[in-house]
C-alpha cells in the first residue's frame, strides 16, 4: 500500500488509528433469534464482517471485539474472518461504557487514537471512517464523534454544539428540551479518541440511570467538563451510520446495501435490467458490459467476465463465469464456467464442475465434479458426476453417470469426439475411448476402444397380434385392428420395419 492510499496525516508506517474496538456483545433480543445480533448476514457478509471490513484500511495494530451473547458463535466467526483480532469477553452487559473499558483493559499498552465503533452498523463504509479519523487528527481534539443529519431524528440522541462547531453534549430524547429536540444533528455511536483520555474517563463513567448501565456516550460529557474540545465529523451519507435492531431492520439494510453494489456495478459499466430483483453481494466482481438479467442473484466470490450474460433467475456462489458465457435459469456453487459456454435453462452445477470454451450445459443437466471439454455438449435431461468429458463430445439425452456403489465414487472418462446414445447408463469406472459411439439404451459397464460402436441392451422382440389376443374389446385392440385392415387394404401386406438401428450422430 503506497502512502497516498492512507488516510490524511499518516504514512504506511503510521497507521491511521493505533487500534480498533469494535462492540459487538448485545444479545439483540428485537431480532427474535438464537443467532448472536452480529452474526445475522446482509451482502455476503455478517454485520460484523462489515464494520472490520470498513476499518481494515485504518491499518490498525490492534483489533479487539468485545463479545458476550452467544460469545462461543461470535469467537469461532471471528477467528474465521480475521484470526489476528482478539476477543475480549465482557462478562455481564453493563452497558456501552463498560464494553469499551473491557476492551481498553485488554489493551494496556496501546497509546494514540482509538476508534470505538459498534459491531451492528454494516452500512459503515472505508471513507467514512477514514474522514472521522482525518478530521480527528487534523483538528487535535481529544475525541471525535461521528455524527449525521437526518430528516427524522426522534429517539436518538441530538448533538449540541457551541458556537465555534465543538461538540458539548449528547442529549438524549428523553433529556431533550424542545430546542434540543429540534435538532437533527445525531449521534451516530462512532468515536475516535485519545487512549489515554478516553480510558481515563471511563473509570469515571457511574451508572445512575434508568438502565443502570454505563454509557460511553458519558465520556464525551466528562470531557468536555475537563476542559477538553471535542469534535464531529458529519457522515457524508446517514445511511452509513444506520444501526440494525430487528428483522425489519435488516431487510431495509439490506436494500440499501444491494442498491449501493449495483449502482457501483452499473456505474462501471454492468447493464442491470431490473434492480429491483437482482442481488449481488459486495464480495462478487462483475466486469463492465456484462448483463445481469432480472432474478439475478450473486453470492461468495463469484466473479463475471465482460459480455457474459447471468439470467434471468439465476443463482450463482462462488462460481467464476468467463467472457460472453450465458447463463440461464441455473444454479451454480463453486463452479468454472469458460468463455462463451452456454449453461441451462434449468441446469444445476454443484461443485468441482469445469465446463471449457464453447461447451454446452442444457435443460434438466446435473453437473457434479465433472470436467466437459471444449465444444462438448450436455443438452438435456442428464446427471454427469464424477467424469471427464473430452472436447467436441455430444452427450445424449436421458444420460445418467453411474458414480456411487453404495461405498464409494467412481470415475467415467468420455474421450474426445464420441458420441453417446439417448438413455444411456455409464457405470463408473468406464473409459469410453476417442471417436466411439454407444447406442441409445446401453448400459455401459465396459470400456469402449476408439472408433468402436458400443451396444449393450437387449434384443427386441415383436410377438404380432399380442394385443388382439391379450387385450380384446380394448381401444388399443380396436386401434390395432384398423391398423391392420388399413394397411391391408393398402397393400396387401404388413409394413415391417428393422429395429436395432443405430443412435443419431447428434442427439
Amino acid at each position: 500500500m503506497s502512502q497516498q492510499e492512507h488516510p490524511a496525516g499518516t504514512t504506511s508506517a503510521e497507521p491511521a488509528v493505533a487500534a480498533v474496538v469494535v462492540l459487538a456483545a448485545g444479545q439483540g433480543t428485537r431480532m427474535r433469534s438464537r443467532t448472536p445480533k452480529v452474526l445475522h448476514a446482509l451482502g455476503g457478509r455478517t454485520m460484523l464482517g462489515h464494520v472490520l471490513a470498513a476499518a481494515a484500511p485504518l491499518g490498525a495494530r490492534e483489533t479487539a471485539v468485545v463479545v458476550g451473547s452467544g460469545r462461543e458463535h461470535v469467537t469461532a466467526h471471528l477467528a474465521e474472518i480475521d484470526p489476528a483480532a482478539l476477543a475480549v469477553v465482557q462478562e455481564e452487559q453493563n452497558g456501552s461504557g463498560h464494553a469499551a473499558a473491557v476492551a481498553l483493559d485488554a489493551l494496556p499498552d496501546v497509546t494514540g487514537p482509538v476508534l470505538i465503533v459498534n459491531g451492528d452498523a454494516p452500512l459503515l463504509r472505508p471513507e467514512t471512517l477514514a474522514g472521522l479519523v482525518a478530521a480527528h487528527r487534523a483538528a487535535g481534539d481529544v475525541l471525535t464523534v461521528l455524527t449525521a443529519d437526518v430528516d427524522e431524528p426522534t429517539g436518538l440522541g441530538r448533538i449540541v454544539r457551541d458556537t465555534a462547531g465543538a461538540v458539548q453534549q449528547i442529549v438524549e430524547e428523553k433529556d431533550a428540551d424542545d430546542d434540543q429536540r429540534a435538532i437533527t444533528e445525531v449521534n451516530a455511536g462512532v468515536y475516535v479518541g485519545d487512549a489515554a483520555a478516553v480510558r481515563e474517563a471511563l473509570t469515571r463513567v457511574g451508572s445512575a440511570n434508568r438502565q443502570g448501565e454505563q454509557y460511553l456516550t458519558d465520556v464525551l460529557g466528562l470531557l468536555v467538563a475537563d476542559g477538553h474540545r471535542v469534535g464531529g465529523y458529519r457522515a457524508d451519507d446517514p445511511a452509513d451510520t444506520l444501526g440494525c435492531n430487528d428483522q425489519r431492520e435488516l431487510a431495509e439494510r439490506r436494500r440499501t446495501l444491494n442498491d449501493r453494489v449495483l449502482d457501483r456495478l452499473m456505474r462501471g459499466g454492468v447493464i442491470v435490467i431490473d434492480p429491483r430483483t437482482t442481488w449481488v453481494d459486495v464480495t462478487v466482481e462483475v466486469a463492465a458490459e456484462a448483463v445481469l438479467h432480472p432474478g439475478t442473484q450473486l453470492h461468495g466470490v463469484t466473479t463475471v467476465a465482460a459480455g457474459a450474460a447471468i439470467g434471468p433467475d439465476t443463482t450463482l456462489t462462488d462460481t467464476e463465469v468467463g467472457e460472453g458465457a450465458s447463463v440461464v435459469r441455473a444454479h451454480a456453487t463453486l463452479a468454472v464456467i469458460g468463455d462463451e459456454v452456454s449453461v441451462g435453462p434449468f441446469a444445476y452445477l454443484r461443485p468441482g464442475t469445469r465446463l471449457a470454451r464453447r461447451s454446452k450445459v442444457g435443460t434438466f443437466v446435473e453437473t457434479k465434479n465433472a470436467s466437459i471439454g471444449e465444444g462438448a455438449k450436455v443438452p438435456h435431461l442428464s446427471y454427469v458426476g464424477d467424469a471427464t468429458i473430452g472436447e467436441g463430445t455430444n452427450i445424449g439425452a436421458a444420460t445418467v453417470f453411474v458414480n456411487y456403489d453404495g461405498v464409494a465414487k467412481h470415475h467415467t472418462t468420455i474421450g474426445s469426439h464420441a458420441r453417446t446414445g439417448a438413455d444411456n447408463m455409464f457405470v463408473a469406472p468406464v473409459q469410453v475411448g476417442d471417436g466411439a459411439y454407444t447406442a441409445a439404451g446401453s448400459v455401459i459397464t465396459e470400456d469402449v476402444p476408439p472408433g468402436a460402436m458400443a451396444v449393450a441392451r437387449g434384443r427386441q422382440r415383436n410377438v404380432a397380434g399380442w394385443v388382439g389376443l391379450r387385450r380384446p374389446g380394448t381401444r388399443a385392440a380396436e386401434a390395432a385392428a384398423a391398423a391392420a385392415a388399413a394397411e391391408t387394404d393398402g397393400n396387401g401386406h404388413a409394413d415391417i420395419r428393422p429395429t436395432g438401428s443405430a443412435p443419431d450422430d447428434e442427439q
